[in-house]
């Protein structure tokens, strides 16, 4: 089932309140559905769908993170395939791992 930009606004935000600050403001662009920002240097993180200044910026689809979220999507496979295009901190983006994986 794929979600819409508020259904997985909402999942990463419940994944973000269970899970350690990953300390980086990450934000994912998809290109016609919004942006979906991440303040992981707040604590709690904080999630929302303002364009904010961001270390790194993730450019995909929803289904992708939606993938990514389930462990149905290999980040690196991804990557390389193209269905995601980082720009900023590599270092930044790696430390979503341990916030989909709460």
């Amino acid at each position: 089932m794929a979600l819409n930009l508020q259904e997985l606004t909402s999942k990463i935000d419940s994944l973000a309140a269970a899970a350690p600050s990953i300390g980086a403001k990450i934000k994912f662009y998809f290109e016609s559905d919004g942006i979906l920002s991440i303040d992981g240097t707040a604590s709690p993180m904080a999630v929302s769908n303002d364009d904010m200044e961001a270390d790194t910026t993730v450019k995909c689809s929803l289904e992708t993170v939606e993938g990514l979220i389930a462990g149905t999507v290999n980040p690196t496979t991804a990557v390389m395939m193209g269905k995601i295009k980082i720009s900023g901190d590599m270092s930044k983006a790696m430390s979503l791992a341990s916030l989909f994986k709460s």
